[in-house]
């Protein structure tokens, strides 16, 4: 229908597809850069940390609309702890099992692990769940914004 806004959720998962995009280039340049002169495990491990690291600010401004806390900072490898082993368990096994070459294993394995990661970024960095705002009940994750909401 035209005019009409998307729903939050639909424009949150196309969000979060763009800046997966852009994470994923981001942790695509700094794996090239690090096989250089580290083993593929060591030069998956970097960039990935690297670029979680910038996922979480553009997640947080973009897709979530919400100001990043420590808090937030400090629960957002949550996100990526399923992301991170499953791209890690793929890149071995493309690796050392299927003797692929260590160039593309992480595009390839990383595919497996977007629609988790989206779920658990979601509970993390949302301020507050529909039921308790509806309840006016305190919300677990209190950023400044959830008590907003609910007072």
């Amino acid at each position: 229908m035209p005019g009409k806004r998307p729903r939050p959720v639909r424009r949150q998962i196309v969000t979060f597809a763009v800046i997966g995009v852009i994470n994923t280039a981001t942790y695509y340049g700094f794996y090239l850069l690090f096989l250089i002169f580290l083993p593929y495990l060591a030069a998956h491990v970097f960039a990935f940390l690297l670029s979680m690291t910038g996922s979480f600010f553009l997640n947080a401004r973009f897709t979530y609309r919400t100001r990043p806390t420590w808090r937030k900072f400090l629960l957002f490898p949550l996100t990526n702890a399923a992301n991170f082993l499953i791209t890690t368990t793929g890149v071995y096994v493309i690796v050392d099992v299927l003797h692929q070459g260590s160039r593309f294993a992480p595009l390839a394995a990383s595919l497996a692990a977007v629609p988790v990661t989206f779920v658990v970024s979601r509970w993390v960095m949302s301020p507050a769940r529909p039921a308790a705002r509806e309840a006016g009940e305190a919300v677990r994750d209190t950023g400044r914004e959830a008590v907003r909401e609910i007072a």
